[in-house]
């Protein structure tokens, strides 16, 4: 969980526009479950996209399923980009250019919520939208993370 919470202060540091999602959103929810990787809804824009890349530049980042691609990116690349694979040192980081169940970038930032972190604030994907995002997804770990989900939304509520 450390290396992922660095590779989520560096976005942070280097001021990508990003929502934070999956597993990693859950977790700040108040899930216990543990996440193997970072995910984020971001804009993919060739200027936040470099972002992105600067953040990882010392951490040897790579194309995630193409690891013998090492992560260069060029102005055209960002024009066609719609999702960015990244693999670094300190763990793997999932770029989404729209969530399942929520929509494009701007939907994302719409359903979420600001959080403050010991290194700056975030934006995560509120608990509502995160239920609708992993109901999509519909894969086994995403339905364990729904109901721990709904039972901290219902503890909120009481």
């Amino acid at each position: 969980m450390q290396n992922l919470s660095e590779l989520l202060r560096r976005l942070i540091l280097a001021e990508v526009e990003f929502v934070l999602v999956g597993g990693f959103a859950a977790v700040s929810h108040g899930v216990t479950l543990v996440t193997r990787d970072v995910d984020i809804c971001c804009r993919f824009s060739e200027a936040n996209l470099m972002r992105i890349q600067e953040a990882f530049k010392d951490l040897h980042p790579v194309h995630r399923l193409r690891p013998d691609l090492p992560l260069q990116l060029t102005p055209e690349q960002c024009v066609t980009l719609k999702n960015l694979y990244v693999k670094t040192d300190l763990g793997i980081v999932d770029c989404l250019g729209e969530i399942l169940g929520v929509g494009g970038f701007e939907k994302v930032l719409k359903d979420s919520i600001e959080v403050t972190l010991p290194f700056g604030k975030c934006r995560i994907l509120a608990i509502d939208a995160l239920i609708r995002a992993k109901e999509a997804m519909n894969r086994d770990h995403d339905i364990i993370t729904v109901k721990h989900l709904k039972v901290i939304k219902a503890q909120i509520k009481s």
